[in-house]
């Protein structure tokens, strides 16, 4: 009897166990929230080891919809985040870090998701730090997903945000405060509410290769290969377009 219990607990511990190495790689969505991943890199699949090929509806799927990128007859690289995300908070280092291998021609770029009123701060935020801390980004991220994910600080809240900010050393809290207050970060928060309902982003992360092909992660490292793929394709398809 005391055999069968512990049988049927090892089995409920292996199952709980998959589920949460399953949540690991959901994505947040404008509906509901999945819980904090426990490992920041999650585990890479079998498959993952393999040489990486394009396959449309695997790895990567195509927008009906193209979005423009900001500069044309370069690869575009862009992210659809939220502060609140904490599989954002798992990539954001990942992507970072991968952004500086990118070839010249290739740029990554950001946007913060609108999906209601409370995330306009979160966006004007990313804005400002953007606008203000180019040069500590890394920085100023990670401890804006910190708070948000792990400490579970209510940064969406104006005032909150403000003190927060200005209590900060790890980035120039201050200068970053600055420029959330002034006129182009809420200008620059509008566009990014603007890109999200145009093009019906409703999960985070999302990121899309030359304003047309969206990555389809199966783990962060293997999604990087991805993501160099489509931009050679990009690339490619620019040339001929020539």
């Amino acid at each position: 009897m005391f055999d069968q219990i512990i049988t049927e607990l090892i089995m409920k511990l292996k199952t709980l166990a998959l589920a949460a190495a399953l949540l690991t790689l959901a994505a947040c969505d404008n509906k509901a929230q999945t819980s904090v991943p426990t490992d920041s890199t999650p585990a890479a699949s079998a498959a993952s080891a393999a040489p990486v090929a394009l396959v449309e509806g695997l790895n990567y799927t195509t927008l009906s919809t193209p979005i423009p990128q900001q500069q044309t007859g370069k690869v575009e690289v862009l992210e659809f985040f939220g502060y609140f995300c904490p599989h954002c908070a798992h990539l954001e280092p990942v992507l970072s870090k991968h952004a500086k291998t990118f070839k010249d021609d290739t740029y990554l770029r950001t946007e913060h998701v609108v999906w209601g009123d409370e995330m306009k701060p979160l966006a004007r935020l990313a804005a400002a730090v953007d606008m203000a801390a180019a040069e500590s980004k890394d920085a100023a991220n990670s401890s804006i997903f910190d708070a948000m994910v792990n400490q579970k600080v209510k940064l969406q809240d104006p005032e909150t945000l403000k003190k927060w900010l200005s209590e900060q050393t790890a980035f120039d809290g201050k200068k970053v405060l600055a420029a959330y207050e002034s006129p182009e970060s809420q200008t620059r928060a509008d566009k990014m509410a603007e890109l999200t309902n145009t093009y019906k982003i409703d999960g985070t992360p999302t990121v899309i290769v030359g304003g047309k092909y969206k990555v389809e992660f199966a783990d962060w490292e293997t999604g990087m290969k991805t993501i160099d793929l489509l931009a050679d394709k990009v690339r490619e398809e620019q040339k001929t377009a020539k």
